[in-house]
């Protein structure tokens, strides 16, 4: 979700004669601990599935977070058509090796970024609190297509590694603008009475450190991870593939053009009537002399 599933690699086949069109079960590298965490993809993304359709019904997405997502599905496979075709194998879209503090950071990020939200949204239905729901399911709703779109990227592996750089940094501005209201709501909006009960000023409180803690997360993600490391390396990668692949297979656009062109053009006849004409003329004049 912060971009580390894609940055880890793709799932790489049983064997190594399967085709990348077959499924795959396990992690490129060292990143197999990543799994244990996110559980089985089929059915995390059967619930992200699940929380899509609820959080879109229930109205209390913004219509323009709505349309985010297919606007950014769309120029992502503009993106890998026309610019940034892929020419690695699943080994080169791996830009990071997952040692045991970049497990740590995916596993807090997956904490506070999606399951504790999750329980502060059904408790905010339980409890009634409409303002708490409404400020916190925009982050929750684009953060769950956001890591449907990394683990369907990730296990199909059709797309390059740059639009697998570009994918969480588009996404993690656009969630920013969300945890900004989120934030604003929370630490100003609801204010913590007099009379309160203990509960629920406990409740506001926790809202509080939570859309806190979001915001400083996912903000060095973005500006400290994604841009400055992800990214670059990502190009890195990308260009290096590039390379590799234009010089196995060379254009021969060249030589097919002068194959197709005659070696000798033959001369046209009318072109040659003149010059015998006038080659008969001076032999008549050198006879007459």
């Amino acid at each position: 979700m912060s971009g580390a599933t894609l940055a880890a690699g793709p799932r790489i086949p049983k064997h190594i004669d399967e085709t990348h069109g077959e499924k795959y079960d396990r992690r490129a590298g060292d990143t197999a601990g990543l799994g244990g965490i996110m559980g089985s993809l089929r059915v995390i993304e059967l619930q992200l599935v699940a929380f899509i359709i609820v959080f879109s019904a229930s109205g209390l997405v913004p219509l323009l977070d709505l349309a985010f997502p297919v606007f950014l599905s769309i120029y992502a496979f503009l993106l890998s058509a026309l610019v940034f075709p892929n020419y690695g194998n699943a080994e080169s879209l791996q830009v990071f090796k997952g040692n045991r503090l970049f497990q740590l950071y995916v596993v807090f990020g997956t904490v506070i970024g999606l399951f504790l939200p999750l329980a502060y949204v059904l408790g905010g239905f339980a409890r009634n609190d409409q303002d708490s729901v409404r400020a916190a399911t925009p982050h929750l709703f684009l953060l769950s297509f956001q890591v449907l779109s990394e683990n369907l990227i990730s296990g199909l592996n059709i797309f390059s590694v740059p639009v697998r750089a570009l994918l969480p940094i588009l996404y993690s501005m656009r969630r920013l603008f969300s945890l900004n209201g989120w934030v604003i709501s929370t630490w100003f909006t609801n204010k913590v009475g007099q009379d309160i009960r203990i509960q629920d000023e406990y409740w506001v409180y926790f809202g509080r450190a939570l859309s806190a803690a979001n915001a400083i997360y996912y903000t060095i993600n973005l500006f400290c991870f994604l841009i400055p490391m992800f990214l670059p390396r990502a190009f890195e990668t990308y260009f290096n593939d590039r390379a590799q692949y234009q010089a196995e297979h060379p254009k021969q656009e060249k030589s097919s053009m002068s194959s197709m062109l005659p070696s000798k053009l033959p001369v046209p006849s009318l072109l040659k009537k003149p010059h015998s004409e006038e080659g008969k003329k001076s032999e008549e004049d050198k006879k007459s002399s």
